[in-house]
């Protein structure tokens, strides 16, 4: 996981990758570049509501979050259009530390996720910490947010300055984000996901929980 490197050099913090150091704190949530850049295509732009709710149904139970568009609003448009084109559902939690974040936004089929890698958005100031329970765009550097998200577990607030813009927060079934299966931790790869999709998870990982469907449920 070297992008992870790549990142902390980026803002001058120690790598923390299993490679040079074993002890230090975990890493922040980033996702992994793709493969070479490309323009994005000419997209008409959509304005969700000013706060709406995304319940997601998981192999856990159900969450919801609550979104305000006035916390990060490129990331929450990016979110509304993600959650509205189904996106996210069947998608695996595929990196959840314990105490630290439950990450995950990567579609089992790789033409999809190349899709929106392809139309990148660019950073929000960061307006709200990184609370417990707060939905929060990972990233490998600036300006490259698209499709991956995490929930913070616990108080991050050290990522605030590392860029990372809260969108919404749980407001109900905090319970279930904290009962999601960790016990993979960071071994799942991201580039076999994007290459392999849920066949490589399910074959590897087949512990890991899962979004059956997430959908606005309210304005």
């Amino acid at each position: 996981m070297k992008y992870f490197a790549t990142l902390f050099a980026l803002v001058g913090l120690p790598c923390v990758t299993a490679d040079c150091a074993k002890n230090e704190a975990a890493q922040p949530p980033a996702q992994t570049p793709p493969a070479a850049a490309v323009a994005a295509p000419v997209v008409a732009p959509i304005t969700p509501p000013d706060s709406f709710k995304v319940a997601f149904e998981t192999s856990r139970g159900r969450f919801v979050v609550a979104v305000t568009r006035a916390w990060a609003p490129k990331g929450v448009d990016r979110f509304h259009e993600l959650v509205q084109s189904g996106f996210f559902d069947d998608d695996r939690f595929f990196r959840v530390v314990p105490h630290f974040v439950a990450q995950f936004g990567l579609n089992d089929k790789p033409p999809v996720n190349d899709q929106w890698d392809k139309k990148r958005i660019v950073d929000d100031s960061v307006s709200h910490t990184n609370a417990r329970g707060t939905l929060v765009f990972a990233s490998e550097g600036r300006n490259t947010r698209s499709h991956q998200l995490f929930l913070n577990l616990v108080d991050n607030g050290r990522l605030d300055a590392m860029g990372f813009a809260p969108i919404g927060r749980v407001v109900e079934g905090m319970s279930v984000v904290d009962s999601l299966f960790s016990g993979n931790g960071e071994s799942p790869d991201q580039q076999m996901i994007g290459s392999l999709g849920n066949s490589y998870l399910t074959r590897m990982f087949p512990k890991l929980d899962y979004i059956k469907k997430a959908s606005i449920v309210s304005p």
